[in-house]
């Protein structure tokens, strides 16, 4: 899958052995990303107590802002790489990397610097409690300035997927991952005489480990001649190409606004938290990272339904447009269904690797049982906006999920939470989630489908 088209003449009944193949390293890359998170937040939780996992979770919103802009980037250029390898044109697929990994440094240059004079101001506008900021300012502070590598790092990872290639992030992921598992703790109990760094811990972890894996990223595309390799080629290529970042954000900023209006979302919806307390603060981290795992095969199944629809379109086979929709829906049933069946019956027992006080731990349970089940609706939405998108049908698609989470979220969130409390809060996604599904899928079988689908670049 390196090294030529996923997307070679195959018959339909084929198609889910593709998509598979597509999973099984992707679900695990995406577990992995997650999984240096997670661990660092059990680390924080159980050495250095609730209110500790409180000041990280409170940044939880802000670093998806901030990764929001770079997955807009991402998943614009990788539409077009898709079209560009299934077509076999791979210096154009250079010349669309090099503009889109450009763009995603500078982006992550302008959110260390902001980060660095802002944290407090944005923390405090939160509503984070007093008794928390100290802690709070302090990690996000080291945190943003790890964004410039670790958006170029997510970039590159979404990058790669357009030319098929699922295995190299998975294996720099794997590596990041295990240095954060030891560097984390080192650096909390000042293992080797390193200094006990407390709640910033995970963050000078995390700076650690994205650098080498980007400079693992950079030896091991090189060695293999990876289309992506970072070879003269590419680095010529490393620029803002005026014709090809046009075409990068026309597809790019739709999704990058779908993505920042989720962190506004979000910030709205922690603001709202926040103001229940410490406890309900800490019991919506833990939540979103058990939320998270089980959203991954949902994500990672429109990621390949993207990627699939992309280099089906560029290598001229639109007729497999359709199955790769029906695929993609029928296999988010199977694994995201299951996965939510895991969560429910293991929730107690999940949700208290990340918390120790047992209040919170049973408050945590209840929220998670009020949404979890909407991610499998989560799933089938985003799996056909994903394939309308590969097609460069993205403003239809975005303003759906736009209005979705503006006029129907953030009102429901309110209104749920003055009549049923913080339950209530909860209760918004799958109210916002089932209106997506509804409105994605009534234009995609009444409109979209109908429509001519040619390449974009």
């Amino acid at each position: 899958m390196n090294t030529a088209s996923t997307i070679p003449p195959r018959p339909a009944r084929a198609l889910w052995r593709t998509y598979l193949a597509f999973l099984g390293p992707m679900v695990l890359s995406n577990i992995l990303q997650s999984l240096s998170g997670s661990v660092n937040a059990v680390y924080i939780g159980q050495m250095l107590g609730t209110d500790a996992l409180a000041a990280v979770a409170g940044m939880f919103p802000v670093v998806f802002f901030c990764i929001a802009l770079v997955i807009g980037i991402g998943a614009g250029a990788s539409v077009l790489i898709g079209q560009a390898w299934g077509a076999r044109e791979p210096h154009k697929v250079k010349a669309i990397a090099g503009t889109a990994l450009a763009l995603g440094g500078l982006i992550g240059i302008v959110a260390a610097v902001l980060g660095e004079l802002f944290a407090q101001r944005a923390l405090v506008a939160l509503g984070t409690a007093p008794e928390l900021l100290p802690d709070a300012v302090a990690y996000a502070r080291v945190l943003m300035l790890s964004m410039p590598l670790l958006l170029v790092f997510i970039l590159y990872t979404q990058l790669l997927r357009g030319v098929g290639d699922t295995v190299t992030p998975l294996l720099a992921l794997c590596l990041s991952t295990a240095v954060g598992l030891l560097i984390t703790p080192a650096l909390i109990l000042g293992w080797l005489g390193l200094p006990q760094l407390g709640v910033v811990s995970a963050a000078v972890a995390g700076w650690v480990a994205f650098s080498v894996a980007l400079a693992f990223l950079w030896f091991y595309l090189r060695r293999r001649g990876s289309p992506l390799a970072p070879d003269a080629e590419l680095l010529r290529d490393l620029r803002l190409n005026p014709r090809l970042l046009r075409a990068v954000l026309r597809l790019g900023v739709p999704t990058g606004v779908q993505m920042v209006t989720i962190a506004m979302a979000e910030l709205a919806i922690l603001g709202l938290v926040n103001g229940y307390g410490a406890d309900a603060t800490a019991a919506y981290g833990a939540v979103n990272q058990i939320v998270n795992y089980v959203q991954f095969p949902a994500l990672s199944i429109a990621i390949t339904a993207s990627i699939l629809g992309a280099q089906a379109i560029g290598a001229g086979r639109t007729e497999r447009l359709s199955a790769i929709v029906r695929t993609g829906l029928l296999l988010n049933l199977v694994f995201t269904g299951s996965l939510v069946l895991l969560g429910y019956l293991l929730s107690h027992w999940l949700l208290g690797f990340f918390l120790t006080t047992e209040s919170v731990l049973v408050l945590a349970q209840t929220l998670l049982r009020v949404m979890l089940w909407a991610s499998v609706v989560f799933g089938l939405q985003a799996v056909v906006a994903a394939v309308m998108r590969a097609s460069g049908t993205v403003w239809v698609s975005t303003g759906i999920s736009v209005a979705s989470i503006l006029l129907v979220q953030l009102p429901a969130a309110h209104w749920l939470s003055a009549r049923f409390g913080l339950e209530g809060v909860w209760m918004s996604y799958p109210v916002v989630f089932c209106t997506m599904l509804v409105l994605q899928s009534s234009f995609y079988l009444l409109v979209w489908r109908y429509r001519r689908i040619e390449r974009l670049v």
